[in-house]
């Protein structure tokens, strides 16, 4: 291959089509998390293009969202070609989604390798990820396999997916040994319990399941073609689609009758051809409101505040101030294990062990003709 067209044949495809329900109120139906800017400058949809640009060439970066959050990700990513961010008409979880993207890169380039990343987690250290997925679209070039990157556990979390994972796999014959190693899977286990978690993360033998995935166009559509028939189908039809302006319309007539399904339940674990890349940098998906403690300091008593907020026997708080109009003080007295997060039209206060049932809250208000425009 010739110097430079490795990089020519890599895509990443970046997974924003979340519908901010998570960090309600500061994300909200058109502003979903990651259109936010929690932890920089940039927010988490323009980190995670950031972190693939030294691999991947600009014009080969593509954005799946929603036609509702399309806008708005086109201004956040004003360097990228309008025609690489492109809207579903509406959410049909992650399979259609990466099924989408798939045919899209596989238009403009059949023998093309793509990398599947959501937009929306924390990875402070970027050389260590971008050593690991440059090793990954090497393994996902070289033959017909699926790769996922499973993350080193920290802790028996329970609010993730787990991967078993076999014995260290060796270099095909022939080629050059890889910095990363690299492991057959052999089970994927959905959200465990605590008491299974903790076994899990003793054994040594998991990696967390980030929905990191990168493989060739040819292996995906292989792989739907066995396991998922009918989108290997639609696929097809995108496919010929794809670059062309009767694609949006073809999307609008497809998508309402896609199976909602992800891309774990309808390939991942499915599939015999998956291979585990060892995912060992630091790598959080900040699934809820919980997860800021981990990246801001926390006062003696355990608070950790953002804005003007005076406390009194109170402890292990989250409280974050997002107000930009008529911004005061937040007073505290007594309160333990919460969560208060304030914006300009709306307030949050729950309990901390309750942050994973905002999306019933968020529900809930939208069952009220009065609060629906709180979304």
């Amino acid at each position: 291959m010739k110097p430079g067209m490795e990089s020519k044949t890599r895509f990443a495809v970046i997974l924003a089509g979340g519908k901010g329900e998570r960090f309600w109120p500061l994300s909200r139906q058109k502003q979903p998390k990651q259109l936010l800017s929690l932890f920089g400058k940039g927010s988490f949809l323009q980190e995670t293009v950031d972190r693939v640009l030294p691999l991947v060439p600009r014009e080969n970066i593509l954005v799946i969202t929603n036609v509702d959050q399309e806008s708005a990700v086109r201004k956040q990513l004003p360097q990228l070609p309008r025609s690489n961010i492109i809207g579903e008409p509406c959410g049909r979880d992650t399979c259609a989604a990466v099924t989408l993207g798939a045919a899209v890169a596989g238009a403009r380039c059949a023998n093309g390798v793509i990398a599947f990343l959501p937009a929306d987690h924390v990875i402070p250290e970027r050389r260590k990820f971008q050593r690991v997925l440059a090793d990954c679209y090497a393994v996902a070039g070289r033959g017909r396999v699926i790769v996922t990157i499973g993350i080193t556990p920290t802790e028996a979390a329970t609010g993730y997916g787990y991967i078993r994972v076999g014995s260290p796999l060796p270099a095909p014959p022939g080629t050059k040994r890889l910095g990363t190693p690299f492991y057959k899977a052999e089970r994927f286990v959905e959200k465990p319990n605590a008491e299974l978690a903790a076994q899990y993360v003793a054994s040594g033998d998991y990696r967390w399941n980030a929905g990191m995935f990168v493989f060739s166009f040819v292996t995906i559509a292989e792989a739907l073609s066995m396991h998922q028939p009918e989108m290997a189908e639609t696929c097809r039809r995108w496919f010929t689609a794809a670059g062309t302006s009767k694609l949006s319309k073809v999307l609008q007539q497809d998508y309402p009758n896609i199976r909602k399904i992800s891309i774990d339940y309808a390939v991942m674990e499915r599939a015999q051809n998956v291979v585990v890349a060892a995912g060992d940098f630091a790598w959080d998906d900040v699934g809820s409101w919980n997860a800021l403690h981990r990246h801001f300091p926390s006062d003696n008593s355990g608070n950790c505040v953002r804005g003007d907020v005076v406390q009194l026997d109170a402890a292990r708080n989250l409280v974050f101030d997002f107000r930009k109009k008529q911004r005061g003080v937040i007073a505290i007295l007594g309160v333990r294990d919460s969560v208060i997060v304030c914006t300009d039209d709306a307030v949050l206060v729950a309990n901390k062990n309750q942050t994973q049932r905002i999306k019933e809250l968020v529900a809930r208000l939208g069952q009220s003709d009065n609060h629906r425009r709180f979304l």
